[in-house]
């Protein structure tokens, strides 16, 4: 376990860019991703906003021998290939640079939801409208041959990991982690201790979801803790402010390139960051300790203190008991370290959220300034935590991210800027 591990590319696309320069800068100017919906009809529904990548064309990621598989992939398998190809392009990991044994793929993924069209006409023949419920009768007799035959490979969690390995050749581990909003954190974390024990010696890893699905808003709607400010969409997500109501969804996928820095030196590639240590654990019933606990012990193993911190990047997306109980855990395991959360402007894109704001991080150590939390205009009384709501350069190197669940899981991964 004494590889040490960086980052060499990194590859997103989301709401606000799917370039890493652009999304910098829009990060920087305030920009937000959240609008009204355009790629599905969300008429009838009572939240009709959302963090869409528009004018998304997945043909333009793969050479053109790939683009017969995207025939076999739905919305957040072809944004998941998408980034990955965005990422080995920009750490320069050509065919001939690796060995693909040596070669994996770590993606955190969450539920697929179906197309209305594949499974529409099954559900309309099996409904008994005299009833009002589903005939199992006519489900067997009628409704399932009208699924079409693809539907369930299409829908299964670890396809997005599948089709990045396929397209990339890697032959190495291959690992898909499904806990929500924490999966993509996790994801990465996996990755980072199995380059680190010497099983691979690089790992694409990251993210991939839409939620920006009629059935995944119908159940959000539901169940979930969902903003619905469709006449002002861009004030929409509020991280810690005191007039925040829930979260808006999205949908993006971040991926990058984990690496042995022996690897990277051989191939003379010029790390971005380096992880330094990553944690995971549970938070029961979600009072906050638990989170703390996975924070400092994240801290402990790199061997730093809390003030050696330039920002914590928290996962605060609007949702009100979440984000108070994300604050109660930062403000016992941080203090008054500088926090930053970034779905205010990406909103809550689920497995992909952890991936894609901590290369926000990574990028504003990079340049040397970081951007803004967007939306947080009152800090709210229960969220004791130092905020960050204008720009301001960035002064040490080390950041943490963190990302949890409803259910309290949560993770912690450390990243230190880069220096020869």
């Amino acid at each position: 376990m004494s590889r040490r591990v960086v980052i060499t590319g990194a590859g997103t696309v989301n709401p606000l860019a799917s370039t890493l320069d652009a999304f910098a800068s829009s990060l920087l100017e305030g920009k937000c991703g959240v609008r009204a919906l355009t790629v599905i009809d969300p008429s009838g529904l009572p939240v009709r906003i959302g963090g869409e990548v528009r004018d998304f064309d997945a043909r333009q990621y793969l050479d053109k021998k790939d683009r017969k598989s995207l025939k076999l992939m739905v919305r957040t398998h072809q944004l998941a290939v998408a980034a990955a190809r965005l990422a080995r392009d920009h750490a320069g990991l050509s065919v001939d640079a690796i060995d693909p044994e040596r070669f994996g793929t770590s993606l955190g993924s969450g539920t697929v939801s179906a197309d209305l069209a594949d499974l529409g006409p099954a559900s309309r023949a099996s409904f008994d409208f005299h009833t009002g419920r589903v005939c199992f009768d006519k489900w067997g007799r009628d409704g399932l041959s009208l699924i079409p035959p693809m539907w369930m490979l299409n829908h299964v969690p670890n396809m997005a990991a599948c089709h990045v390995a396929i397209v990339n050749d890697c032959r190495g581990p291959n690992n898909t982690i499904t806990l929500t909003d924490e999966s993509g954190l996790s994801a990465l974390g996996e990755a980072y201790r199995i380059v680190r024990r010497g099983r691979a010696d690089a790992m694409l890893a990251g993210g991939a979801e839409t939620r920006i699905n009629p059935i995944s808003l119908a159940r959000n709607v539901k169940f979930g803790h969902l903003v619905a400010a469709n006449d002002d969409p861009a004030r929409a997500c509020r991280p810690f402010d005191r007039d925040r109501t829930g979260i808006a969804l999205g949908e993006g996928s971040t991926v990058l390139v984990l690496e042995s820095l022996d690897h990277a030196n051989r191939r003379g590639a010029r790390p971005l960051a380096e992880v330094c240590a990553f944690g995971c654990g549970m938070d029961v019933g979600c009072k906050g300790a638990g989170l703390a606990r996975v924070i400092r012990d994240t801290l402990n193993k790199a061997g730093i203190r809390a003030t050696e911190l330039d920002h914590v990047n928290a996962n605060a997306g609007g949702w009100v008991d979440h984000d108070a109980w994300e604050a109660r855990a930062l403000r016992e395991a941080i203090g008054d370290v500088p926090v930053v959360a970034y779905k205010g402007a990406l909103s809550n894109l689920g497995s992909a959220a952890g991936p894609t704001e901590l290369i926000a991080s990574v990028l504003a150590l990079q340049i040397g300034r970081l951007a803004a939390t967007l939306n947080c205009d009152k800090i709210a009384a229960d969220c004791p935590v130092n905020v960050v709501r204008a720009p301001r350069p960035v002064t040490k190197p080390f950041v943490l991210k963190i990302s949890g669940t409803d259910r309290g899981q949560c993770a912690a991964i450390l990243v230190r800027r880069w220096k020869d």
